[in-house]
């Protein structure tokens, strides 16, 4: 198979869909691998890197398009790529089609077969994966919402960890799910005041049991949120529903029961959000302020440390990419029903459940 990895052009998205290391394991199995030029400059890896172990650098990214039976990817095709996709051409990548009915219509005109990594899905209900950059997002999260605690970027000017003598700041967290267990241990580390909230009382006993006792957990409902966000200066929304939009958890009137300087950071933005003020920003402009709280919505958060995320996300995709080069996208699919989940479109038909009706489709 010939396979295309194209540089990523959503703003400030560094990452890269595949290392010098998933080349050299493609091209053992005998397929041609196009890596446009600079496609890994971003994540520390040179176009040396790729070209030494097989890899052919092309220099633009209608020509990776163009040479290429599949697109490997990180981040959903933006609207100057929607052309460059070929009826039949294997897209692998995130696709979030929940959050943009511009992008499901656009896939769904240019007929491709749609992989969504997000949608990967094991018996156990687990999604193999969207749980590295959810590690990466959650961690993320708590560091993002520290700094933007500070006073002179209009937070509240709360040290999360506190000091002997000042009590340390709280931080809320909505949903017990991968990113709000990598939150919450990153904000027990630090040593802030800690509640996670999710209405499924498994998740809850699990965080009970795994992170330290100043993590304490709270059932979740509409009453108990507007009682918790009074007095917290950090929230994190991080729950999902798989293939669906996010619920709206916090409206817009919750905002004024608020502190002045609280800070949200909203990591389910990418499947619409769970604050209903939500709007997507970029690492330029990663916030905005609404009712005296800081708004942090960033769409691709692990692409800031794109060294970290490449590798945690190829060393979960490389497997997948090899079923599908080796098999072909449908036998790959029939053989391995953990891989025929992430199916979301294929020849201009919608074919995950999830996606059916959300746009009137």
């Amino acid at each position: 198979m010939k396979i295309g990895i194209p540089r990523e052009i959503k703003n400030n998205e560094n990452r890269v869909g595949m290392t010098p290391a998933g080349v050299f394991s493609l091209k053992k199995n005998n397929h041609t691998v196009y890596v446009q030029s600079n496609a890994g400059e971003g994540s520390g890896f040179l176009d040396k890197d790729y070209s030494d172990v097989g890899a052919i650098i092309l220099s633009t990214i209608e020509e990776v398009y163009d040479a290429s039976e599949m697109i490997v990817k990180v981040k959903e095709p933006i609207a100057s790529e929607y052309d460059l996709i070929k009826e039949n051409q294997i897209l692998f990548t995130y696709f979030h089609f929940a959050s943009s009915e511009e992008l499901t219509k656009a896939m769904i005109r240019q007929k491709a077969i749609c992989i969504a990594y997000e949608t990967v899905e094991d018996e156990d209900g687990s999604l193999p994966l969207l749980t590295p950059m959810s590690e990466v997002a959650g961690r993320m999260a708590i560091q993002q919402g520290a700094k933007y605690l500070e006073k002179p970027i209009k937070g509240r000017g709360i040290l999360l960890g506190g000091v002997p003598g000042v009590a340390p700041g709280k931080v809320l967290i909505l949903g017990a799910g991968v990113v709000g267990v990598q939150a919450a241990k990153m904000a027990a580390g630090l040593g802030a005041s800690v509640t996670v909230m999710d209405v499924n009382m498994k998740r809850l006993r699990y965080v009970n049991d795994v992170l330290p006792n100043h993590v304490v957990t709270a059932f979740s409902n509409e009453y108990s949120i507007r009682q918790h966000i009074k007095t917290h200066d950090l929230i994190i929304g991080g729950v999902l529903l798989k293939g669906g939009k996010a619920p709206k958890l916090i409206t817009r009137d919750m905002l004024k029961e608020m502190k002045p300087g609280t800070v949200i950071v909203d990591v389910a933005v990418d499947q619409g959000g769970c604050f209903e003020t939500t709007r997507p920003t970029t690492h330029e402009n990663p916030t905005y302020i609404i009712d005296d709280v800081v708004h942090y919505c960033v769409a691709n958060m692990p692409g800031a440390v794109p060294y970290t995320s490449t590798l945690a996300l190829t060393n979960v995709t490389l497997n997948y990419i090899l079923k599908i080069a080796n098999l072909g996208w449908r036998e790959a699919c029939n053989r391995d029903k953990t891989l025929g989940k992430g199916l979301n479109i294929v020849k201009g038909e919608i074919v995950y459940e999830e996606l059916v009706g959300i746009f009137d489709l």
